[in-house]
């Protein structure tokens, strides 16, 4: 509804109510409503998935109109996020959250920092996105604040014009709510408990859940050795164990990422059960790493399986693991993405070693023999060397073209005396491109740096412990802080408004009226910044 419709809804609901409602003003209550357009998470994940959809279709039309994200592990990281992009760029479209697994349990977990292990409470997770969204909702009622601030003034000083200007912003008042894809690791345990976390995840406002196929209680980052994968029967109900609770929480189109960590994966905990050759099982295990059996060497404990018609025994581990065959790991990966877009995903992602266009490309084409429309989500990795790796591609091509490569020691090629050489600047245009260039060529649908915000806060609490505790002092923090918020606008330089002291002011006044306590006054030193 518009402004004036929603203030006439209260209006008719205040009047029906008799006089025990009269001092209910309804354009108070009219603009409560409308600062918060989301009363529930339901109604977040039911409003971004179809954000979603609609992107996904985009995509499958213009390669171009590629989706990205930044991962966040707080609701102030992600509404200084959107709040950034509405000011540079005017527009949310395309830009959505990421929940990081690994930050959760690196930064919210009570147990203190835990590696990418699902050691952490799983009900962190969901609660996680709670406060993203909390975050981004109070986003959209500080800025409808200010504007219908405005409009009073417009109002107050006769300005026709500017008042039907604001109210014309408010009609069509864009929302910092924007998708989030959540990660549920590999779903904190079996079917039945991937199922009951994704229904709290989706009642916290997750539209699209991240899923992999290692062992829940083997897990290991993405980034790691060790990984251990599932056969496909037991990753596939999982997968339907999610859209059971999209279902079920009336989300119908709820997007599911099916990741597979097959590549760098080099172990199963279980042999896979198979009716019949080359049932699906019969695959899984036919990448084991077998011998075969010499009936005069049969060890205790030995495990054995059938394979073309010989009987082998696969290579257990002390650990009572086995391992797959060397080099398999891209064969594994496409056959992953299949049957997981035949079995209800929605999008894939292919957790790879190295940004490498060319490898992505060549398992997303695969997969498109048979799913045409295949699409990825994609890690832009911290976890990669981006610098190291681009510079080495340049290098191995440059050298393949027969270009002369003396000036440059590839193994060193990190270092900053290279900075400025062309190398390093084709290197750097490649970095650049990456993402448009993935997602012309390699099928990547949404870009995401994992972890960004992690390293971003240390970074900029490094450089100001430097500062403010060395021979710069208060200087450190007024110059490279407080002096540059201002200078390039950034909103939080008046803390006490982002903190929602203004929206509080307001509701005092609804509730309070010429009675109500106001801070806003002219003590308040945030008048310093009014010109900021």
């Amino acid at each position: 509804m518009t402004y004036q419709n929603t203030i006439a809804h209260m209006q008719k609901l205040i009047s029906s109510n008799g006089p025990s409602w009269s001092a209910i003003d309804a354009e108070s209550a009219a603009r409560m409503a409308i600062q918060n357009r989301f009363p529930t998470g339901l109604d977040i994940a039911k409003y971004t998935a179809k954000i979603m959809r609609a992107d996904m279709d985009a995509y499958d039309a213009d390669p171009a109109a590629y989706t990205q994200s930044l991962g966040c592990w707080h609701g102030f990281i992600a509404q200084q996020k959107m709040i950034s992009i509405k000011k540079h760029f005017g527009t949310t479209k395309q830009r959505y959250l990421y929940l990081s697994g690994w930050m959760v349990a690196a930064l919210r977990s009570e147990f203190g920092p835990l590696p990418d292990q699902s050691m952490h409470e799983k009900t962190t997770v969901p609660e996680t996105i709670e406060e993203l969204y909390t975050f981004l909702k109070q986003a959209d009622a500080r800025e409808m604040g200010g504007l219908f601030r405005a409009l009073d003034g417009a109002r107050e000083a006769g300005d026709e014009v500017k008042a039907k200007d604001l109210q014309n912003q408010i009609d069509n008042y864009e929302t910092h709510v924007v998708p989030i894809i959540a990660d549920i690791d590999a779903g904190f345990g079996n079917a039945e408990a991937t199922y009951l976390l994704a229904k709290k995840m989706i009642e916290a406002g997750a539209c699209a859940l991240q899923i992999e196929n290692q062992v829940s209680d083997e897990k290991q980052c993405g980034h790691q050795d060790g990984k251990v994968t599932v056969p496909h029967e037991d990753f596939l109900q999982k997968i339907r164990a999610i859209r059971h609770a999209f279902l079920e929480m009336g989300v119908e189109d709820g997007i599911i990422v099916a990741r597979t960590d097959s590549l760098g994966a080099g172990l199963t905990k279980q042999i896979a059960y198979s009716t019949e050759p080359g049932d699906l099982a019969d695959q899984y295990n036919a990448f084991i790493d077998a011998d075969e059996v010499d009936p005069a060497n049969i060890t205790n404990g030995q495990v054995f399986i059938s394979r073309d018609g010989k009987l082998m025994s696969p290579k257990r581990l002390p650990s009572n693991l086995f391992q797959f065959q060397a080099g398999t790991g891209e064969d594994r990966c496409v056959l992953d993405c299949i049957t997981s877009l035949q079995n209800g995903a929605d999008l894939l992602w292919i957790e790879t070693e190295k940004p490498h266009v060319e490898q992505i490309a060549g398992m997303v084409n695969r997969v498109r023999e048979v799913v045409p429309n295949a699409k990825l989500v994609y890690n832009n990795s911290p976890s990669f060397n981006w610098t190291l790796s681009f510079r080495q591609q340049t290098y191995d091509a440059w050298a393949e073209a027969g270009k002369d490569m003396s000036a440059y020691d590839r193994a060193t090629l990190m270092s900053v005396d290279y900075d400025t050489t062309e190398l390093a600047i084709e290197a750097d245009e490649k970095i650049r491109t990456f993402q448009s260039d993935a997602s012309q060529h390699a099928g990547i649908f949404h870009h995401l740096i994992t972890l960004p915000t992690y390293h971003t806060a240390a970074l900029s609490t490094d450089n100001l412990a430097r500062e403010y505790f060395g021979e710069q002092a208060m200087l450190g923090y007024v110059k490279n802080v407080q002096r540059e918020e201002i200078r390039q606008g950034i909103a939080c330089v008046k803390h006490q408004n982002m903190a929602g002291s203004d929206m509080g002011d307001d509701h005092k006044e609804y509730f309070a009226g010429e009675a109500a306590l106001k801070a806003g006054g002219k003590d308040n030193t945030m008048n310093q910044f009014a010109a900021a």
